[in-house]
């Protein structure tokens, strides 16, 4: 009888104890269908926006389009031809360049202004920093006809001057195109990552301006010991972005050549002007898609190595 009674009293402990794991099981899955259902339209937009084209795009690859049996199945031919196309690895090697010359430009230099912004030691600096990132709100086709007019010899700043002067300078000859596109590009971005570095900046807590005071360091001690540090993290998004941005230059070589004479700017000039020019001027959509699939790839191992080096040098400091 006594032992009957302690089983008694243990039963409704052990229901308890159930009970609450039931609910707690419960309670966990109703949050992760909560959670689902609140990514859910993020994630079909992706699917529709980003999966689906490049599912298709790898679709395409396999095929070419051909006058005598129209579309045809190709395989890996595409590829293949791709790889020994002299056109597109001058296109490639032409923007690599580029975005090994304009990107440590654009990054210094809003780093610099950055860090004039956040000294404290400027006047209007709303203003100014209004100013410097209105560029980037400039639609990429306005800012290239823009600077073509601006530039252009027939009717640009650098025509008046020739004619006043008697010069011939021209920033759009072969030789010099690339240099004008990039002071585009850089015109147009500086401010966007001139922001980033400028929030980080105001993040850094004053104590240590501060302490920094305190133990006598002077300005220039204080950005190399303080304010440099901190913006290492960004500075690996920005250069990301940057690669990212550059390796994708289109909007200036395909509108130049209608606004300037001999400027050298040539089907293949950069990898997406190529690709454009394959799929809706010479119908080879198939050739087209491999081509964006292959730089696609080039750009997510550039952009890779990048910021494993760079994380790697961040934790290493």
């Amino acid at each position: 009888m006594g032992q009957a009674g302690r089983l008694d009293d243990v039963t409704p402990v052990v229901a308890s104890s159930d009970t609450r794991q039931y609910r707690a099981r419960a309670g966990k899955r109703s949050k992760k269908q909560i959670g689902l259902a609140f990514i859910a339209p993020f994630g079909l937009l992706f699917a529709l926006v980003y999966i689906v084209p490049i599912i298709y795009a790898a679709y395409l690859s396999l095929f070419r389009q051909q006058l005598v049996g129209g579309n045809r199945f190709i395989g890996l031919a595409n590829y293949r031809e791709l790889f020994r196309d002299p056109q597109f690895w001058d296109s490639v090697g032409r923007v690599f360049w580029f975005t090994l010359v304009q990107v440590p430009i654009m990054l210094i230099l809003a780093m610099a202004l950055a860090l004039a912004l956040d000294s404290r030691r400027l006047h209007g600096t709303r203003f100014m920093r209004v100013s410097i990132f209105l560029p980037y709100a400039v639609p990429a086709v306005v800012s290239t006809l823009m600077w073509g007019f601006m530039l252009g010899v027939k009717y640009g700043l650098f025509g008046s001057v020739n004619n006043a002067l008697g010069t011939d300078l021209n920033p759009f000859t072969p030789s010099t195109t690339l240099i004008s596109i990039g002071v585009m590009v850089t015109w147009a971005f500086t401010g966007f990552n001139m922001l980033i570095f400028y929030a980080v900046l105001k993040a850094v807590p004053r104590e240590l301006y501060e302490a920094a005071a305190l133990d006598g360091a002077n300005e220039f001690q204080v950005v190399r010991r303080i304010k440099l540090p901190a913006l290492r993290r960004s500075l690996i998004i920005a250069i990301i972005f940057s690669i990212i941005g550059t390796f994708q230059i289109f909007n200036e070589p395909l509108i130049l050549p209608s606004m300037v004479a001999s400027s050298g700017i040539t089907t293949h000039y950069t990898p997406n002007l190529y690709a454009y020019k394959l799929a809706f001027t010479g119908s080879q959509q198939g050739y087209a898609a491999a081509l964006a699939l292959v730089m696609a790839a080039i750009t997510i191992a550039v952009a890779y190595a990048v910021q494993i080096r760079g994380l790697r040098n961040v934790f290493d400091s």
